[in-house]
């Protein structure tokens, strides 16, 4: 039996908070700051539209074990709709299929606001990504296909009203995953009896990740000539702080780390089921992220995701 083929690039582990450009695909912003580190692993926490712009989180090496923490979490967005114009996807590269005057106030907006807030059924729009049989429905409707449309459950925590210029209306919208802004728009939109497209979007929030971090692919290639790239990381437990966090000895650590559960020591009560974060003290009195364990029956948490070892920062010697 022959060798295992070794992995291209660096063990890089860590996340970058990227500030990805309009007109580009999640995943082509993704293979550029993976290239950049000559990282070996690279996944995102949940893909922005290409005429999107902001916070796109990306995970490198053992980061991507826990992606899927943030791709369950709630967004929030700054959004520019322009009133007046339907589009057929909704936002400004569709094309247009209704135009009406716009005799709107801010009154009226601020009224109507409400009406979307809380939990509700949204049915995406037919250019969006959802799959139907392994294709994105943008595909069926770019060719005249009609497909089944899925009505799913979202939740609009808030939408705060910034300003209204002339027929461009501007909002801050956060909400819960899988909550398509586009289709938000048109349908606020029809309800003000105007119609409406997106004609700017920024994510400025995942989460509780601080979006005044974010970098563009320009500053971290201007980082990269300065061979600083590395310092750009946040560590891999930025993406776990909604679960609640346990100290564990090293030699528990250790436990974790060879696949053993830990006693469960929070001061909360927990469900069979419930996740939290691990971690120790290092020598220097700082944090070790180990990673994440579910509790069992036994009142016992088993890891579920961990770091590989060689990524934890204390001593080895101490995990033998």
């Amino acid at each position: 039996m022959g060798k295992a083929r070794p992995r291209k690039g660096r063990p890089v582990c860590g996340v970058v908070f990227l500030d990805k450009p309009k007109g580009m695909s999640s995943n082509h912003a993704l293979q550029r700051v993976k290239r950049l580190y000559n990282a070996q692993k690279a996944g995102h926490t949940g893909a922005l539209d290409p005429l999107a712009t902001g916070l796109l989180p990306v995970c490198l090496g053992e980061a991507t074990k826990f992606s899927q923490y943030l791709l369950d979490a709630d967004k929030s967005y700054r959004v520019e709709a322009t009133l007046g114009v339907r589009t057929t996807t909704s936002d400004a590269e569709g094309e247009e299929v209704e135009r009406k005057a716009v005799n709107i106030t801010e009154d009226d907006i601020r009224e109507k606001l409400p009406e979307f807030t809380g939990k509700q059924q949204q049915t995406p729009s037919i250019y969006s990504a959802l799959k139907h049989e392994g294709r994105p429905l943008y595909y069926y409707a770019r060719r005249g296909i009609e497909v089944p449309q899925k009505v799913r459950e979202i939740n609009i925590h808030s939408i705060e009203f910034i300003q209204l210029n002339g027929n461009v209306l501007e909002l801050q919208v956060s909400c819960s995953k899988g909550t398509y802004i586009r289709t938000l728009i048109d349908d606020l939109g029809q309800a003000l009896g105007c119609g409406a497209h997106v004609s700017l979007l920024h994510r400025n929030g995942v989460a509780d990740l601080n979006a005044d971090n974010m970098l563009t692919i320009e500053q971290l290639e201007q980082v990269a000539e300065a061979g600083e790239l590395d310092a750009q990381l946040h560590s891999v437990d930025c993406l776990l702080h909604a679960l609640p966090e346990q100290k564990v000895s090293r030699a528990e650590a250790r436990d974790l780390l060879h696949g053993q559960p830990v006693d469960n020591s929070l001061d909360r009560e927990v469900a069979v089921g419930d996740q939290c974060r691990m971690w120790c003290e290092r020598l220097d009195g700082g944090k070790e992220f180990i990673g994440v364990g579910a509790l069992r029956d036994d009142n016992r948490f088993w890891p579920k995701r961990v770091l590989a070892l060689e990524f934890c920062e204390f001593s080895l010697d101490d995990l033998k």
